[in-house]
């Protein structure tokens, strides 16, 4: 019973960290402004960027990369801690040493989805961009840097924030398969990439149709 307590915590604990709405906190803040009613009506940095200005996207964009990492270096906390209390034991079946990068790959997926499903915003958000990038930066960090390099690049070159985030989960995915990485850190990468992905159809509409808009351009139906 404990082990499934103690998942139960993790998976818990991960969500509300990606679920905390730290856009649309930021938009009721400084300027009275519901996010999901501005700009894109995503409540990620790109909008907060387009809406408030550079000044809070950055520091909503920071918020959001550190409560990925964060879920993740929980899940990598609690179970040694968990099972060091007194009144608790390791589970007979599982081996903990098997199962932790199991469990703190689901608890940075827990993250991912809920920066995009968040339970404060009637399960919408953002597009799990940053948050995703705090799992990777946590969990393998050359993958994060690879992605994290090749976003900073596209958007440098063709000003759409959509395009780097696109391009980037397909590179995180593509280095995650080649380099030396666990199974369960290879399978979180994959589907968290997938899952960005997927969040960005609309703007993959856009982009093929040559509307999607860039930074320092017009506002309407962005991707943050």
């Amino acid at each position: 019973m404990t082990f499934w307590i103690a998942n139960a915590v993790v998976l818990t604990v991960a969500y509300l960290l990606g679920a905390t709405p730290t856009g649309y906190l930021s938009g009721r803040l400084l300027r009275g402004v519901d996010l999901r009613k501005e700009g894109s009506g995503s409540t990620g940095a790109t909008n907060v960027l387009r809406t408030l200005g550079p000044w809070p996207a950055l520091m909503v964009l920071l918020i959001d990369v550190l409560k990925g990492a964060a879920a993740v270096l929980f899940a990598l906390w609690f179970f040694p801690w968990f099972y060091g209390l007194p009144w608790t034991a390791p589970p007979a079946g599982p081996d903990l040493t098997a199962w932790t990068p199991w469990a703190v790959g689901l608890a940075g997926l827990a993250a991912i989805v809920g920066h995009s499903r968040s339970i404060w915003l009637g399960f919408g958000g953002g597009k799990s961009v940053a948050a995703g990038l705090g799992v990777l930066l946590a969990m393998a960090w050359p993958v994060g840097a690879g992605g994290l390099a090749v976003f900073a690049v596209a958007v440098a070159i063709f000003r759409m924030v959509s395009l780097g985030s696109i391009l980037a989960a397909l590179t995180a995915i593509g280095l995650v398969c080649v380099l030396d990485q666990p199974l369960p850190c290879r399978l979180l990468v994959i589907a968290g990439g997938l899952y960005v992905i997927a969040r960005h159809r609309t703007n993959v509409q856009r982009i093929l149709a040559g509307t999607e808009p860039r930074l320092g351009r017009g506002v309407p139906g962005s991707a943050a």
